[in-house]
């Protein structure tokens, strides 16, 4: 599978591009910024999965991603600016290898225009305080919008952009405000002197001025300082936007071109690229969660197992990331700004306390302080429990693997091996069947895909690897099978790649029966990361030029199914408190299809059978009479709904009452029950499993590890999917005996 990926014979030609700076018109030719253009081109062409040629279709595919990447939210640009940049639609093949960056230029000298004019237009509709009392609408969603057509409508969608954002800010304060208030009158009602006093300075909100205690304010003076924030944020947000430079512009356009081939192939400038392999090192310390720009917003992608969000819960995927605070420290507005500059406001040591302003999916603003941390190992490593159930006389071994890890160094340490350790001891536990819990996981070692898989079958392949050249196949060889009894694979929409690649192979050999959402993620596809300064030529020319992660390869079944695109579809689906977003690969712009290949020879699961149809149909009839599923139900459609309402009021009263009325549906559809018949036993060894206690740390691991138990039972009791799994899980017994099963009543 492994393959070489030569740089020498396509950097041969591009010696002769040393010390060119020659003039083109008003622009430049540029002999890094050529050279780089030449290495996307020529990599692209040699090595991408699709084999696409760079032309004039997909040039008029990449100038609509460049706009986008300019300006997004349709905030800047007028229709005539984007007509204008239309004649260079068919030319960004041709100046991506030529260097004469000639819509570089004029979109560069365009958009810094604009910015500058609506800068100053801030500063003119600021010398007055808004009013709320008109009924005014905001379209939030661009999709919805057109370019504005002059400067007058232009100005006018900012208007009501600085309005919606004192709005907003002025409601925040009144909020902090009333919980002020009220903790003042707690601490008035116990009679303690000394408690108000210790309210009320935890109320300062500026470190830098400690003897000014903070006072309760009217409302006029709320407006001001909500009014007065709000100019200072858009102040920041112009004075950064016009820092921006011809590098920042170029790394756009690069990536409009890299972007129309598929989503996961990206170029990383030298500034990117480090951040990049700061974040597969796993060394960094933060709060453990993936972000990406969506639009004029930066979007929570993923928590990281193991990281400091993932342990804290409140920060969800989806989550809108408004703002960051150090501490108690007045809050950067990370609104337009993008996701390499956000997270250093994000990221900080070990130990330090981060507020985050987010904005729910459901509309409702919550501040989420999370301490900043390493990504706890350990959390991230297999581990397992055995489960019982009041109404059902059975033993089930239950084992959650976070993502396909392994240690390249050590052969002895990865998840497959851990997954082994575990199957061994609860098999000594008397357990009658096996959930394998992969929802979440996100991938990582294919190999553990392979070999875990190996681990409940006999042998035959695995999953099938297609390049621009032959077809590899990845095989189970070893004939030993560790654990041959009933078995659930249980996954959602965040299981991916190396996931889909074991559920996939499950599902074909119908060794298992698999359980989730309507499908998993859908991401088939591998990239390589290749560093276009790792050559020996690279280092003749001493230039730093960055880097291209690119999509080589693909993921096909055993069946000749691809998993790209479609992901894997669970023999009993169950409802997706997820089901309501758009985060699935074949949500993404320019996703590679799925298409399929010849099929294996490979032999299915012989020594029972599990009466599929039958499970299928007993499950839907207990999911329909859940309070819990038919809570989850609700909440899909009411979010899915909300998702769609992106036209916001502009008038107090509406605000307030749309707020109210959020909350208490929000309250209700989140609260969690737990199951009172769900037992959670044997599963303190196996979360020692990979314990380490630093010296003098004992007391302080203790106390961890007890609220580490406490954390695990709560997560498997308070979810109805591992309850309803386990009446799958019985159901399966019961045929494998060879009892009758009836219709659920």
């Amino acid at each position: 599978m492994k393959r070489i990926l030569s740089l020498s014979a396509a950097l041969l030609f591009l010696l002769s591009f040393a010390n060119i700076q020659a003039k083109v018109g008003e622009s430049k030719v540029d002999n890094t910024e050529k050279l780089v253009g030449n290495l996307i081109q020529s990599h692209l062409s040699r090595y991408h999965y699709t084999g696409k040629t760079l032309d004039d279709s997909l040039s008029k595919n990449a100038f609509q991603e460049y706009i986008k990447k300019l300006d997004y939210g349709k905030q800047f640009f007028l229709q005539k600016d984007v007509d204008k940049l239309s004649k260079y639609q068919y030319k960004m093949d041709n100046e991506l290898v030529s260097g004469k960056h000639e819509l570089l230029v004029v979109s560069m000298d365009l958009h810094q225009k604009r910015i500058k004019e609506l800068n100053d237009y801030r500063k003119s509709i600021f010398k007055k305080e808004f009013s709320f009392k008109d009924k005014e609408y905001l379209e939030l969603d661009p999709e919805k919008r057109e370019f504005p057509e002059t400067e007058k409508e232009l100005k006018d969608y900012w208007r009501r952009v600085y309005k919606q954002s004192v709005l907003s800010q002025y409601i925040s304060l009144m909020e902090a405000q009333d919980d002020l208030k009220k903790e003042l009158a707690e601490a008035k009602k116990e009679g303690s002197k000394k408690d108000s006093d210790k309210v009320a300075k935890a109320a300062k909100k500026d470190k830098k001025k400690k003897k000014k205690e903070e006072k309760i304010l009217s409302d006029a003076e709320l407006i001001k300082k909500a009014h007065k924030k709000v100019n200072e944020k858009y102040e920041k947000v112009f004075a950064r936007l016009m820092k921006d430079e011809r590098a920042d512009y170029m790394e756009k356009f690069f990536n409009a071109v890299t972007s129309v081939y598929d989503p996961h192939t990206v170029y990383f400038p030298p500034k990117r690229k480090e951040d990049f392999d700061i974040d597969i090192s796993g060394q960094l310390e933060g709060i453990g969660a993936v972000l990406q720009e969506d639009g004029a917003y930066i979007k929570v992608v993923r928590i990281v197992p193991g990281g400091a969000a993932w342990r804290q819960k409140d920060l969800e995927v989806d989550d809108i990331i408004l703002s960051a605070a150090e501490g108690d420290e007045e809050p950067v507005d990370l609104v337009n700004m993008r996701v390499d500059d956000a997270v250093r406001y994000i990221r900080g040591k070990k130990g330090t306390i981060v507020k985050l302003t987010v904005k729910k999916v459901d509309g409702t603003r919550k501040v989420i302080p999370i301490e900043r941390d390493v990504v706890q190992i350990e959390a991230s490593y297999a581990k397992a429990s055995v489960l019982k159930h009041k109404e059902l006389n059975i033993r089930v071994g239950y084992i959650h693997v976070p993502k396909f890890y392994r240690d390249f160094k050590d052969s002895s340490r990865s998840c497959t091996a851990d997954v082994l350790m575990e199957l061994k001891r609860l098999k000594k536990l008397d357990i009658q069947g096996v959930i394998l819990d992969l929802r979440n996981n996100g991938g990582g070692a294919l190999k553990d895909a392979e070999e875990m898989s190996g681990l409940f079958i006999k042998e035959g392949p695995i999953v099938q690897i297609k390049g621009q050249g032959e077809i590899d196949v990845l095989k189970d060889t070893n004939t030993n099978i560790t654990y041959d009894g009933p078995l659930i694979v249980m996954v959602n929409r965040f299981s991916a790649s190396a996931s889909e690649i074991l559920a996939g192979a499950m599902q074909d050999y119908k060794r298992a029966v698999i359980v989730g959402g309507e499908h998993t993620h859908g991401k088939g596809t591998v990239q390589a990361i290749l560093d276009f300064n790792s050559t020996p030529l690279m280092n003749f020319l001493n230039k730093d030029l960055g880097g291209l992660k690119i999509t080589v390869q693909k993921f096909y079944r055993i069946t000749g199914a691809s998993t790209q695109f479609k992901g894997v579809t669970p023999d009993i689906i169950l409802p997706d408190p997820m089901a309501y977003a758009d985060n699935r690969e074949q949500d993404l712009d320019y996703a590679i299809p799925w298409d399929q290949v010849d099929a294996q020879e490979y032999k299915e699961w012989d020594k029972f059978s599990y009466g599929l149809p039958l499970l299928k149909k007993r499950s839907e009839k207990r999911v329909s009479k859940s309070e819990r599923f038919n809570r989850i139900k609700e909440s899909i459609e009411y979010l899915t709904k909300k998702k769609d309402e992106t036209k916001v009021s502009l008038n107090l009263k509406e605000v307030l009452a749309e707020d109210e009325k959020n909350k208490k549906v929000t309250d209700r559809l989140k609260e969690k029950e737990e199951s009172k018949d769900l037992v959670v036993l044997d599963f303190e060894k196996s979360l020692m499993a990979h314990e380490k206690i630093n010296p003098g740390e004992e007391v302080r691991w203790k106390e961890d590890f007890e609220q580490r138990k406490k954390d695990w039972v709560k997560s498997l009791v308070e979810d109805p999917m591992i309850e309803e799994t386990m009446f799958i899980m019985d159901d399966m017994i019961r045929q494998v005996q060879g009892k009758k099963l009836s219709m659920v009543k």
